[in-house]
């Protein structure tokens, strides 16, 4: 099954869950409308945690790599 007939399939199940709170009175927000904007919204929010870690991470390595480097100079002299 290609992504955009799962897709499809998800946003359909999802209308129906929608439908079927709002025929009983307990919502009409739950539709694939307020899930998508949820869904991209939260998206954006993680990929900004993954480039956070990548930044915090990516320094942390440099740190080592400068420390391992000047132990191997120091080595190299000796």
């Amino acid at each position: 099954m290609n992504s955009k007939a799962l897709l499809d399939v998800a946003l359909k199940g999802l209308d129906s869950v929608g439908y079927q709170l709002d025929s009983l009175g307990i919502t009409s927000k739950i539709n694939r409308h307020t899930l998508i904007a949820y869904a991209m919204a939260e998206q954006k929010h993680l990929e900004g945690e993954w480039d956070s870690l990548q930044a915090r991470y990516g320094s942390q390595i440099q740190r080592v790599e400068k420390i391992v480097n000047r132990f191997r100079g120091n080595a190299a002299r000796s």
